[in-house]
């Protein structure tokens, strides 16, 4: 039966549809948030998936460009792969949904979200946060929701909901909030230095407004909710446990997992299934292949003891200790720039590049305000950092939610166009991985961005928080600096990164329902006790500004401004002129419509001379003005000569020189280079020029 249900959601009407379209799914809600319209569903296999040890959940977040009135480019006039900010959606999307469903189901579920048509002042990314929600919530699927979402920036120092188009280009605040009824279920932001209590102020507000999109949720839910359906549980069987237990003990667990060397941990841990394997062979074959899960459980339970009631880190560390930092600058000697940062046994070198504007990134997507993307930060993550072998299959989602991470964090100390006129890359490397290689990056980052001579504002460090909580909201305890195992069995991995002066980044990625507000509180402040630490301690002593200027084997780019009414003459027609002015020098030229031109080379002197064709062409030509050029066409009358790309003047035969002479060809030949002096223009409105009058 086709149910609609509204509510007013920061002054634009969201409406959902329920049983109007896609009735075969386990849940379908039809969203409507202004103009925007995406249908959110949600469908779970019938049986779980045999042999695995995860939930198996899939989000798709589909961009059609229909929804914006665009038909794809290129040769394929459709669209195809996920673009990166369908997979970032995708990605925030499943962080808040994910700790909802049972720990122990494996039925395959998909959340798919197509976006159908755009309202730019209406988010499609919030509105299939929300569609997912509420999909699952009255499907069948097992799910401990609903879950909202809201998104706040700030304007002119006012917080706003859910912005419009015009108030995210003004917005210094882009922040994403998920709730659950009780708590803060996931973050994600980006900001220009905002302040901590800044911060934490949006969070909450967010966080309240949640609570009124809940309620409403929860009237679909009670209206036409389907009962939850029963599953498979996929636990470890109790007897297998409870031997395993027996047999290994609890004291030799922990000997196993309590180390600072990873490899030495997986070493013990092998050794373990080994002597589990050799038990079981002959009494409980069956145990076999579910040993892999149980011993997983029995090393959680040991390490978020130990952690919880001992304030035993697995490598020995204090509760607020930091692993053993070390920065490092010019790692590569004919890169634009180049930084490694190691934190114990994470590793990532960062190489920037540093281009002419032209090769700016051109986005087709369905967000009409961003069409461009000046900075780039690429983020790969090879399968030796963690000592395993497989073959490289380029970014995947994580690879590539990681470099957005660090983007966001870099982008608000980046210099601006005007000020540093290139197009800028960064790649991080992550040469070894053991715990939060995301924020080793975004230090890495920048200290190679200032290595290259790009003037960026302030530094930005990123540090990660964990987080093992007990039975109760008040039993818990924080980690500074969290190692791959402590996330792996740690409830909580709360990425923070910014400046002295406040927060330009935040990923909340958690595995239980929720964080109180004095959680989130304390982690945000542990993060910039560990950021101010890093800035000062460690980076700043590797580098302590940006260099003053790009290095030998980067390109230089000098900027003029000509009057936009010439921009026609030095690109000449069909680009003949502009074209033969890159032939001549090597350079590359960019030209805004507002008369900005950008010449980009390597040498500088190339670029000087470059520059002084496009200021002979577009200049205002006086009488008395020198210039040098070269013989393209003899007649009889005289001469012509080409002084810039696409600019010509005539020496009359009577100014050729100062004796007199019967043939032009007596004193020039085609191709020589020579100086003239303006004489202003002829009847025909030609320039004119006079070599023997050359002073």
């Amino acid at each position: 039966m086709y149910k609609s249900f509204s509510m007013e959601l920061a002054g634009r009407t969201l409406t959902v549809d329920v049983g109007r379209v896609a009735a075969q799914a386990n849940g379908a809600a039809f969203m409507h948030y202004g103009d925007t319209v995406v249908l959110s569903t949600a469908t779970a296999s019938d049986k779980p998936r045999e042999g695995i040890d995860f939930f198996p959940l899939s989000v798709e977040y589909e961009e059609k460009l229909y929804a914006v009135g665009k038909i794809p480019g290129g040769f394929i006039k459709r669209e195809g792969k996920a673009s990166e900010n369908a997979i970032l959606t995708s990605r925030v999307i499943d962080r808040p949904m994910r700790p909802l469903f049972p720990k122990d189901y494996r039925n395959d579920v998909t959340l798919n979200n197509l976006v159908m048509c755009v309202d730019q002042d209406c988010s499609p990314e919030l509105t299939a946060m929300l569609g997912s929600a509420i999909a699952t919530a009255i499907s069948d699927i097992p799910f401990d929701g609903p879950t909202a979402s809201t998104m706040v920036g700030m304007v002119d120092g006012e917080l706003v909901f859910n912005p419009t188009s015009a108030q995210r280009e003004k917005s210094t605040l882009s922040l994403t909030v998920a709730s659950t009824k009780e708590k803060v279920i996931m973050i994600e932001a980006g900001a220009y230095e905002l302040p901590e209590d800044k911060m934490i102020e949006a969070i909450f507000a967010a966080h309240e407004l949640n609570q009124k999109v809940i309620a409403f949720i929860e009237t679909i839910v009670a209206d036409c909710g389907k009962e939850k359906h029963a599953y498979i549980k996929c636990d470890t069987p109790e007897e297998l446990y409870a031997d395993m237990v027996a047999f290994i003990t609890p004291e030799a667990m922990e000997e196993a997992v309590f180390t600072d060397v990873k490899q030495v941990r997986e070493g013990n841990i092998r050794e373990i299934t080994d002597k589990l394997t050799e038990r079981y062979q002959e009494t409980h074959p069956e145990w076999i292949p579910l040993l892999g899960e149980a011993i997983y459980k029995f090393e959680k339970k040991t390490v978020r003891k130990m952690i919880l009631k001992d304030h035993k880190r697995p490598d020995g560390r204090e509760i607020t200790q930091i692993r053993h930092l070390a920065a490092e600058v010019d790692i590569l000697p004919r890169t634009h720039g180049s930084a490694m940062f190691t934190r114990g046994q994470t590793q990532v070198l960062t190489i920037t590049t540093l281009g002419a504007l032209a090769e700016i990134q051109k986005l087709d997507g369905i967000d009409e305000n961003e069409k461009t993307k000046r900075y780039m930060h690429h983020y790969n993550f090879p399968s030796y950092s963690v000592g395993e072998t497989k073959p490289s299959r380029g970014p995947g989602r994580r690879e590539i939610g990681h470099g957005a991470l660090a983007e966001r964090a870099l982008v608000p100390v980046l210099p601006s166009e005007e000020e540093f006129p290139y197009a800028i890359r960064t790649v991080s490397e992550v040469l070894e991985s053991n715990g939060s290689t995301s924020q080793g990056s975004i230090c890495a980052s920048t200290l190679s961005l200032m290595a290259a001579g790009v003037p960026i504002k302030s530094m930005v460090a990123g540090i990660s928080v964990g987080l093992v909580t007990g039975e109760s909201d008040d039993d818990y305890i924080i980690l500074t600096d969290i190692q791959g195992l402590e996330d792996f069995f740690g409830d909580m991995d709360f990425k923070v990164a910014g400046t002295h002066k406040g927060i330009t980044a935040i990923q909340m990625d958690i595995k239980i329902h929720g964080l109180t507000r004095e959680i989130i509180e304390k982690a945000i402040r542990r993060t910039k006790e560990a950021r101010t630490y890093i800035l000062d301690d460690i980076m700043a002593p590797c580098i302590s500004s940006p260099r003053s200027e790009v290095g030998p084997y980067s390109p230089k780019i000098v900027q003029i401004k000509i009057d936009p009414a010439k921009i026609g003459d030095v690109v000449g027609q069909r680009g003949k002129t502009i074209n033969a002015i890159i032939d001549q020098t090597g350079v590359k030229i960019d030209i805004t419509d507002d008369g900005a031109v950008s010449v980009c080379g390597v040498d500088s002197d190339s670029i000087q001379k470059a520059i002084k064709l496009i200021q002979t062409i577009v200049a205002d030509f006086e009488e008395g003005q020198i210039f040098e050029g070269k013989v393209v066409s003899i007649k009889e009358f005289g001469a012509f000569i080409e002084f810039a790309p696409g600019k010509e003047g005539m020496v009359h035969i009577s100014k050729i020189s100062k004796e007199r002479i019967d043939k032009v060809e007596d004193v020039l030949t085609l191709g020589d280079v020579v100086k003239v002096v303006c004489l202003g223009k002829d009847k025909m409105g030609r320039i004119s020029f006079s070599i023997k009058d050359v002073k």
